[in-house]
């Protein structure tokens, strides 16, 4: 690890933003989930609330937004310095990508106003043409991070197209839930084929600010540590989120195998 390299635990993908989508409905509950956050061991918090990539090309609407989303965050970054001032916390969106050009040209959609930009597919469904997009994205000089590959409806059927989005541009950001089925079983397999591959680059929480809904975190870390994947989850973790705050791409992760079998030995473990 370089000098410059973060030892804080990394989150790029969480709804924090009080009032502006579906995660933190008020300040309070806001400062709630970071604290939860900080408890899981969590120091640098990129939040995203959702943004529809058609907006981008309506100026007035997309200013109309940003300006609410500028109000509420500027309230939550000032009372997390107060509150918790050993936390990075930065803002991004996560851009649902219903058209397939957006226009990512203000600072303010992209991950800490770096090249990166989150995004994800319409409705948890595969478009046609998804590499094509990225392709799009990419060669506009921006660098694109598909949120929760795992839970797209038949990507399991179809895995390579994870393989084609990275070969044209992408990086993969995984749920840590997604690791003790979190999403259901087909997100938990297909996150583990992912990790198998080679092809996860990212691990965020995707919190939306219910306590209901928890930080697995640790849960993940517990299923890194059972198949001697801490190596792994440190680059996912902290080495590859801090670079993105740095605007530089992410470390490789080594595939990291899992047995046949694993999961009846590891739900065993889980629930103690």
């Amino acid at each position: 690890m370089t000098s410059e390299e973060t030892t804080r635990v990394g989150d790029l993908h969480s709804h924090l933003v009080p009032a502006v989508d579906d995660g933190a409905r008020t300040l309070e509950e806001a400062l709630e989930a970071v604290e939860r956050m900080v408890a899981a061991g969590i120091g640098q918090i990129v939040t995203t609330p959702h943004v529809n990539a058609s907006l981008t090309h309506d100026s007035s609407l997309l200013g109309t937004l940003l300006a609410e989303v500028d109000e509420s965050w500027q309230e939550l970054a000032e009372q997390v310095r107060e509150r918790f001032p050993e936390v990075e916390l930065f803002r991004g969106h996560e851009v649902m990508l219903d058209v397939p050009d957006p226009d990512f040209s203000d600072a303010r959609l992209r991950l800490a106003g770096t090249s990166f930009v989150l995004v994800e597919w319409p409705r948890l469904q595969i478009p046609p043409r998804t590499t094509q997009v990225i392709e799009r994205i990419a060669s506009a000089g921006y660098r694109p991070i598909l949120a929760h590959p795992e839970r797209y409806a038949g990507i399991k059927r179809e895995l390579d197209s994870a393989g084609a989005w990275r070969s044209a541009g992408a990086y993969l950001q995984v749920n840590h839930g997604s690791f003790i089925g979190r999403y259901g079983p087909d997100a938990r397999s297909v996150a583990s084929e992912l990790l198998i591959r080679g092809w996860v680059d990212y691990l965020s929480s995707d919190f939306h600010a219910r306590a209901h809904l928890g930080i697995h975190l640790r849960d993940a870390e517990d299923f890194f540590t059972a198949h001697d994947g801490l190596e792994q989850f440190q680059l996912l973790t902290v080495t590859n989120p801090g670079r993105v705050i740095r605007d530089q791409p992410p470390l490789p992760v080594a595939p990291m195998p899992i047995s046949e079998g694993f999961w009846d030995g590891f739900k065993k473990i889980f629930k103690g």
